[in-house]
């Protein structure tokens, strides 16, 4: 209600958030690049003092402390000091849990050019990174922004440690000889299922400069290096490993056609009767709802794919020539899809 009496309508207060709503987003990516949730420690501090520990103006930060304290990132107590809260701690370098470089993933630069052009991909249903920067995302990633491909090799990373051991409970490998993770980043789900499981050998493929960086656990003199191969290598171009498993984990988010050579890619590869297991981020059936339909929205913009429903996944899965597609939970955000390579016809 304002001073003259007058209501305002949920409505209207929900517009003029989303309207200014990157507002948030910069915020979070200011306290991520200012390590703020790192230089707060246990004990309450005022924005004075955590303006010397990050080398910031006091009063602008005490202006971002306070937008941030609006969405629960921090919370600022009555005597004007702040203290963490569960979100601003896994700003935190040091948290097992943390989800700096997620944040940063989300909110680097290519990101807010990319956003001003939703309505033109929505109007022609095509990717509008390749025309405004003249190659694909993902080479002029690496050809032209290398700090923004580290900060994904790292957001990776840290998606792949909070869902691994997830995966590594739902995913029976007993019996199972061999797997390769496809587009697998550094191998932390891999080296996971090799430590849960072993007697089972892994192989890693993923681009040659990723796999480069690979976990210290599955390169030479590494504690699993003896059980896992490391392949540079594109999958969609060639899948040049026969496994028992294929897993494919939150990569088949290019256009259909894509996906489908992917999973076509390990038809060809596979002996009949292999397992093919996909994880990924469904929109239906989703607690995360936001998450990930922002998620497939930026899909859209930076390599036209998308985030997909149960039942279209299912029905790419199995016009690529795949069979018996299983869907199952693995945490709030994932479902497992599993099917099997066919006999040949």
């Amino acid at each position: 209600m304002t001073d003259n009496g007058e209501i305002i309508a949920q409505p209207v207060i929900q517009l003029r958030e989303l309207g200014l709503a990157a507002a948030g987003a910069a915020a979070v990516r200011a306290a991520a690049r200012l390590g703020l949730a790192d230089a707060l420690g246990e004990e309450p501090a005022g924005a004075a003092e955590l303006a010397r520990a990050v080398n910031a103006d006091p009063d602008t930060l005490q202006r971002l402390l306070r937008a941030l304290a609006c969405y629960g990132v921090f919370a600022e107590q009555p005597d004007g000091r702040y203290v963490h809260t569960g979100a601003s701690r896994l700003l935190r370098e040091d948290t097992p849990r943390s989800l700096k470089d997620m944040v940063l993933w989300g909110t680097e630069p290519w990101t807010w050019e990319l956003w001003g052009h939703l309505d033109e991909a929505v109007r022609t249903g095509k990717a509008v990174f390749p025309e405004l920067h003249g190659m694909d995302f993902f080479d002029h990633l690496h050809a032209h922004s290398p700090e923004s491909a580290a900060v994904f090799d790292r957001a990776m990373t840290q998606s792949s440690r909070l869902s691994a051991l997830a995966l590594a409970d739902r995913l029976d490998l007993g019996g199972v000889g061999t797997v390769v993770d496809i587009a697998g980043g550094q191998g932390h789900v891999l080296a996971t299922l090799l430590e849960r499981n072993p007697g089972l050998r892994g192989t890693l493929l993923d681009l040659p400069e990723v796999v480069s960086g690979a976990d210290a656990r599955l390169q030479p003199g590494g504690a699993l290096a003896g059980r896992a191969t490391l392949l540079g290598g594109d999958c969609r171009r060639e899948i040049p490993v026969q496994a028992d498993v294929y897993l494919l984990k939150n990569i088949l988010e290019w256009d259909d056609e894509s996906t489908v050579l992917t999973l076509r890619n390990v038809v060809r590869a596979a002996a009949p009767g292999s397992r093919v297991i996909v994880v990924e981020n469904l929109v239906d059936g989703s607690p995360e709802l936001r998450f990930t339909t922002a998620m497939d929205l930026l899909l859209l913009l930076n390599v036209g794919g998308r985030k997909h429903t149960r039942a279209g996944l299912v029905s790419l899965i199995e016009e690529a020539g795949l069979t018996r597609a299983e869907v199952r939970p693995v945490n709030s955000y994932l479902h497992l899809v599993e099917s099997v390579v066919p006999e040949r016809g």
